[in-house]
């Protein structure tokens, strides 16, 4: 009399009996399993291998995954640092937005950069990024706790820059005084590439981009 096992006992039966092909070697030769590469019979011991090579190549594309991300953040973090030195060498006080927004537009070949500061000191009141910025403007500043990155759907910000009607992607990194709910700037950045600035892409360096760029400008406020 013959009796069914059921694979999933006699799965079992193998986990819990892990010598079980040593005991009986024999039988890995004769173990067939259809390969989905090879599209053919094969033992147990060529299955084995060929499920290896296949973890093998997933590792390597990934490891290969990894170093391209490595490097592209190695690169970026490369200019950061240039562009942290040129508002470090910037000569005085009004050269300041300058060199941030010329730094920006060579260093990180961002095509159209500007931005807006308000409650600035006398001195600076007659300057370019003083130009008077509507309170809708103002209020949508001090509502981001994150750079905006998405479509320029006709943003204030974007008519800020010259030729805003190629503008076709934008990001808007709030300017603030450390933690205060309250911006006093913002700096914009645009671009006629639609993919250059996503709404889903990440927004860590744009973030440290704002938050240097807030300590660097804060000796323009009043």
């Amino acid at each position: 009399m013959s009796h069914h096992l059921d694979s999933a006992a006699v799965a079992d039966y193998l986990l819990e009996n892990p010598r079980f092909f040593e005991e009986h070697s024999e039988l890995l030769g004769k173990v067939k399993l259809t390969s989905p590469v090879a599209g053919r019979a094969l033992s147990l011991q060529e299955r084995q291998m060929e499920v290896l090579r296949e973890k093998i190549k997933g590792l390597e594309l990934r490891m290969a995954e990894l170093m391209r991300i490595a490097q592209e953040n190695d690169a970026i973090t490369q200019k950061f640092q240039l562009w942290t030195r040129s508002l470090l060498l910037a000569r005085n006080d009004v050269d300041l937005p300058h060199a941030l927004i010329n730094g920006l537009q060579t260093i990180f070949s961002v095509p159209h950069v500007t931005l807006r500061i308000w409650g600035v000191a006398e001195e600076f009141s007659h300057t370019w990024f003083a130009a008077e910025v509507s309170e809708d403007a103002r209020l949508f500043t001090n509502g981001l706790a994150a750079p905006f990155c998405g479509p320029n759907h006709d943003f204030e910000a974007a008519t800020w820059m010259d030729d805003a009607e190629s503008i076709q992607s934008i990001a808007m990194l709030p300017l603030r005084v450390g933690a205060s709910p309250e911006a006093f700037g913002l700096l914009v950045l645009g671009s006629p590439d639609p993919g250059r600035f996503r709404a889903d892409m990440a927004t860590d360096f744009l973030s440290k981009i704002g938050e240097t760029g807030s300590a660097a400008l804060t000796c323009l406020l009043d």
